[in-house]
């Protein structure tokens, strides 16, 4: 697809001392926007380090950089960022991955291309180098498995199924269904992934689009004990119950 001819999509990225990887990250994801029309929203959620400083030595016009005066947390900047987000369709960025080349056309084409609200693809757990694979998912995502609805819930309550925001995309009417975040959510990613399958909106992507970086920040990988996840279930049952009320709204 040409990234001139096809509709202009706008990049929400949450930033919080990132500085040792962002760089990276940002330059991937330029390369594949559109300067005209793209927009990659930031939101610096109150960096202590040089995060800001890495962001504001760019030039790019698609950039537009937002700094929160107090730090809010991961969920409520991405909240903030997809609210500020203009363009029909929206893919969610962290601060330390790598966007594989072709990734954002591949993703843009196949959502628009059905009546889906919501594609999630799978990714390559890497290094901090980001040279070698050091984490595979049990449960990757499969295209034929997308409307085994069902299926999907169960295992998004048994946290076995690879819904990342890192690798979702949406159409904007999306944000009409998922905005605001409930307050005691503690994953944005799967509240998205929970409202989409409850409508039956969402679509799988087998390939992989990114790199992911596996290191002791990641908030995506960290281990919980015993009562955070009984904690977290019962969080996943009342995002169903408030998934299933939007629906009927």
């Amino acid at each position: 697809m040409d990234r001139y001819l096809r509709e202009p999509v706008s990049v929400c990225m949450a930033v919080y001392n990132g500085q040792k990887y962002i760089k990276e990250q940002i330059d991937s994801i330029l390369l594949q926007l559109n300067n005209d029309k793209d927009e990659l929203i930031i939101v610096d959620d109150f960096s202590k380090d040089s995060s800001l400083e890495i962001i504001e030595s760019y030039t790019h016009p698609s950039i537009q950089l937002y700094k929160n005066e107090k730090n809010i947390g991961y969920i409520k900047t991405f909240e903030k960022a997809i609210y500020i987000s203009r363009n029909p369709v929206v893919f969610l960025s962290d601060q330390d991955d790598i966007w594989i080349e072709g990734r954002l056309d591949k993703m843009y084409k196949r959502v628009l291309d059905t009546n889906n609200l919501l594609i999630c693809s799978n990714f390559k757990s890497v290094d901090q180098e980001a040279k070698e694979e050091v984490f595979r998912f049990k449960s990757r995502l499969r295209q034929n498995n997308s409307e085994n609805y069902i299926h999907n819930i169960i295992k998004i309550f048994k946290g076995n199924i690879a819904y990342f925001g890192c690798a979702m995309a949406f159409k904007r009417e999306f944000k009409n269904y998922i905005l605001p975040f409930p307050d005691y959510i503690d994953a944005h990613d799967l509240w998205m992934a929970m409202v989409a399958n409850v409508n039956k909106k969402i679509i799988h992507l087998e390939d992989n689009t990114l790199l992911h970086r596996v290191h002791g920040n990641n908030k995506s990988f960290v281990k919980r004990k015993l009562h955070e996840k009984l904690y977290t279930r019962l969080l996943f049952f009342k995002m169903f119950i408030e998934a299933h009320k939007k629906k009927n709204s």
